[in-house]
């Protein structure tokens, strides 16, 4: 995980964290400061699922591309030494 991936991740806690804290502070019937908590809650699974679904791809692209220049590589040795 680059350093980006790291301070994005922080930053959407950091976010999380606050959203819980005003809602929990509010003032406002237990029922419905639960019924935005579980809100809050599902939009925020549904954006770290669509997050590590964006790194996987990554991940796979970067293993992709890293491939590709060990095979063109390993081919210029072989040349190299033939």
């Amino acid at each position: 995980m680059n350093t980006t991936s790291k301070v994005i991740l922080g930053l959407a806690g950091a976010v999380a964290a606050g959203v819980v804290i005003g809602l929990l502070i509010a003032p406002e019937k237990g029922s419905e400061t639960r019924k935005k908590l579980k809100e809050t809650a599902g939009d925020w699974a549904n954006k770290v699922g669509d997050l590590f679904a964006a790194g996987k791809e990554e991940y796979e692209n970067l293993k992709s591309k890293a491939s590709s220049v060990a095979d063109q590589t390993i081919g210029k040795t072989k040349q190299n030494f033939s």
